[in-house]
């Protein structure tokens, strides 16, 4: 359910990529020539299918960071390996196994170079470099700024937390994901400087901090394109997508509260505000089995801050839901990294096809639909009308315990095995993997969640007992399998991990 339910190699209509960037404020000087340092813009794709590009490139202690802003598809990752070497530029987008390769001019104004993706022909992608002025105040704060500036009463902000977390092992970490849903009250933008995550008893000790470009990838203005996502105009909204990873368990809190500091108008002080404690979950996520047996099973668009599963956020009767906060599309790539070998229109080339998919625990079936006929594979094919009663395809629900509910989606049509209110023991087959539903290919949509729905629902972590991984596989690719896999225990995968799971549950 990949915006919402694909595979994310088949998100990549151009450039797949989440969140926002932030760009040059006013003020802020050019770069020097021969620094990245600074915020850079350009365009990407030919014709009808064009993507504005921006990039916010920070220098620190000598080593570069950053974020790349695909501000068309409101979407935002981090960027890795940045490089100046003599006048050739070189950064990665490892969420989406993106490359860029290029050079700097001398004056240092200019980027030329390409772009290249995995499933996606290498592409000419140019750079210029954001000047002074290239971010234009908004009209409430040119207005604001031509009147003397006064201390607002109080930030003007209300927070809330829809969903408290819940703690659960990966990777050998501990790690809690939920949000914050941000409202500008002023008539003037705010804009956020720091989010600081801290214990909510009297210690009040500091657990994570975002700032600079790891605060604006955590941020989304919801229906709305930005390039600056710190700033919050005014009677807007923004999302905070936060996820903190502590080392033990002991390390992890029993409550949390923020600390979020902004500007608001043309007052030129920060102010900053605390807002009130919520629980962290530390006991009793759901053991299950696996869906699916074997070896080479691909965690696309799994668990990470970054993942379009994470930042689905979809509104049913009301109620603004993630029931794919955990989610992953379940793919199985062959050697050389695609999941497919001889036609790709054709279903039956890809080798996650056909696989039997299992109940991850006992349970009781609450939800059936079958009948949906199955997409030719690609990125705009879809045999039905995508709605609330075909965005899954054929489906199954299991409730698996109170509040815990298992989701399978995309099957074959006709190869469902169970029907409504059957009883099921852990490791049953439920159906086959299909290509049904808001799917680009075929591949196994999983979430667990806390109530008996596709999306109206908040999606909950889970472990399992074990599985191997063999290596991470960023944008489609599928690594060499290292002489010794690595053997998880009750953890989740995360995003892009290559897995292996038991040939029993």
């Amino acid at each position: 359910m990949k915006t919402k339910y694909t595979v994310a190699r088949c998100l990549v209509a151009v450039l797949a990529i989440y969140v926002v960037v932030p760009t040059m404020v006013r003020g802020q000087a050019v770069a020097s020539n021969s620094s990245l340092a600074g915020g850079w813009e350009g365009t990407l794709g030919s014709g009808p299918v064009k993507l504005r590009i921006v990039l916010t490139i920070e220098k620190n202690e000598g080593a570069y960071s950053g974020a790349l802003n695909s501000v068309d598809q409101n979407a935002v990752l981090p960027m890795g390996n940045i490089s100046l070497k003599d006048q050739a530029v070189h950064f990665e987008i490892p969420a989406v196994g993106g490359v860029y390769d290029g050079t700097l001019s001398a004056d240092g104004a200019e980027i030329t170079g390409t772009w290249t993706q995995t499933s996606v022909p290498t592409q000419p992608l140019s750079f210029k470099r954001r000047g002074e002025g290239a971010v234009e105040q908004s009209a409430s704060n040119a207005a604001a700024s031509r009147a003397p500036p006064s201390k607002p009463l109080s930030a003007p902000l209300e927070i809330t937390v829809p969903s408290s977390p819940t703690a659960f092992k990966a990777d050998g970490k501990w790690h809690f994901a939920f949000e914050l849903h941000i409202a500008n009250f002023a008539p003037v933008d705010c804009v956020l400087t720091s989010i600081e995550v801290r214990s909510g008893d009297a210690s009040g000790r500091s657990i994570a901090n975002f700032t600079g470009v790891d605060l604006s990838t955590i941020l989304a203005h919801p229906g709305e394109k930005s390039e600056n996502p710190a700033t919050i105009p005014g009677g807007r909204f923004a999302v905070a997508f936060l996820w903190v990873t502590v080392d033990n368990k002991t390390d992890l809190p029993a409550t949390i509260r923020e600390r979020v500091t902004m500007r608001a108008g043309a007052f030129p002080d920060e102010i900053s505000l605390n807002t009130s404690a919520v629980q962290v979950h530390r006991e009793g996520v759901a053991i299950i089995s696996p869906p699916l047996r074997g070896d080479s099973w691909k965690a696309v668009n799994g668990p990470s801050n970054t993942s379009g599963h994470r930042r689905a956020l979809i509104p049913i009767d009301g109620t603004g839901y993630i029931s794919e906060r955990f989610a992953i599309d379940w793919v199985e790539p062959f050697a050389d990294g695609k999941t497919y070998q001889g036609d790709p229109q054709d279903n039956k080339s890809y080798r996650a096809y056909g696989a039997e998919i299992h109940s991850v625990a006992d349970g009781v079936v609450t939800e059936v639909k079958d009948g949906i006929p199955q997409n030719t594979p690609g990125m705009t094919s879809r045999a039905v009308p995508i709605t609330l009663e075909t965005i899954g395809g054929n489906h199954v629900i299991v409730k698996i315990g109170p509040g815990r509910y298992a989701f399978y989606a995309h099957m074959q049509p006709g190869s469902i095995r169970v029907k409504l209110g059957d009883r099921v023991t852990r490791g049953q087959a439920l159906g086959l993997v299909g290509n049904s539903g808001n799917s680009t290919e075929p591949h196994l949509h999983f979430d667990l969640c806390d109530g008996n729905s596709m999306l109206a629902c908040e999606g909950i972590p889970y472990a399992f007992p074990s599985f191997e991984t063999l290596g991470k596989g960023p944008g489609g690719k599928t690594p060499d399998t290292p002489e010794h896999p690595v053997k998880h225990e009750m953890e989740m995968p995360l995003e892009n991990e290559i897995v292996r799971f038991p040939a029993t549950p």
